[in-house]
């Protein structure tokens, strides 16, 4: 058995932790590198630890490493990172929400007005099927290290039963209601997790529920934001955003928007095959 070496790194939060091979090691395969790659990776990250040293410089030069031997690598372990991007002001995030619930057979709308018996909400993702809908509310950090509260799901909460309680006074109306969800890029704290599960808000985080969380989801559907491109620059990134290209399966869709970038046929190309890859077309 593999001896963990006894280093504490820098985490995000600002918290120190033991250092895992084994979550380097699961989060580079899950990139798609092959076992040897991986094994490469590790040993060269290894050779290069600190006490002290941070997840970020170490992310950053297993980045590098995966870049340097295949993009579409890359941009699959930067995914995290990637959604951090589509901010600063959630806007898109809320769009990547609607497009992963389009994927999976709900028509969506974003940033809507429903009545509650109260006072009236801006809903950021409202969808539908089978007759039924569902009320989202995104809540997107664009720093990492900060988690959602309890307060996020108590104040979520309050507010769906306002809407659930107009709704119920609707004569004609045949669709139900179903339960609100909250999404969030980050992590929800222990408390926030026990809370939506008790009152039967469904929660929706990086890897929470086990096995469908956001990256679970993404990765599945081949449903990655057009921010985890190692290709594309941060100015052109921001040009797609502002014009609701959200998903890189959404520019294979629209090539002509890099047309409109002035990006040339060469460099085109190297773009369409890598997204051409993320998307498993």
């Amino acid at each position: 058995m593999e001896k963990e070496l006894d280093i504490e790194i820098l985490k995000s939060s600002g918290e120190r932790a033991k250092f895992s091979l084994d979550k380097l090691r699961k989060s580079l395969k899950h990139s798609g590198a092959d076992h040897n790659l991986v094994e490469q990776i590790v040993g060269q990250v290894k050779d290069e630890l600190y006490e002290g040293i941070s997840t970020n410089e170490i992310y950053n030069r297993a980045y590098a490493l995966l870049k340097k031997n295949k993009s579409v690598f890359a941009s699959k372990y930067k995914l995290k990172k990637a959604i951090y991007e589509l901010g600063p002001t959630g806007f898109p995030f809320e769009r990547f929400v609607a497009a992963i619930l389009e994927y999976s057979g709900y028509h969506t709308s974003v940033d809507q007005i429903m009545n509650g018996i109260c006072v009236t909400h801006e809903i950021d993702v409202v969808a539908e099927k089978n007759g039924t809908i569902t009320i989202i509310e995104c809540k997107f950090h664009s720093e990492e290290g900060r988690n959602c509260n309890v307060k996020i799901p108590l104040y979520i909460h309050s507010r769906y039963n306002d809407v659930k309680a107009h709704w119920a006074t609707k004569k004609n109306e045949s669709r139900e209601l179903d339960k609100g969800w909250v999404v969030t890029n980050t992590r929800f704290t222990s408390d926030a997790s026990t809370y939506g599960k008790c009152v039967g808000l469904n929660l929706l985080s990086w890897d929470l529920p086990l096995n469908d969380g956001l990256k679970d989801r993404i990765d599945r559907l081949g449903l990655y934001p057009i921010t985890v491109s190692t290709l594309l620059s941060n100015r052109e990134k921001q040009f797609l955003l502002s014009r609701d290209v959200v998903l890189c399966r959404q520019l294979w869709k629209d090539k002509f928007f890099l047309d409109h970038l002035g990006i040339s046929n060469t460099r085109k190309e190297k773009i369409l095959n890598e997204i051409k890859q993320l998307c498993n077309h």
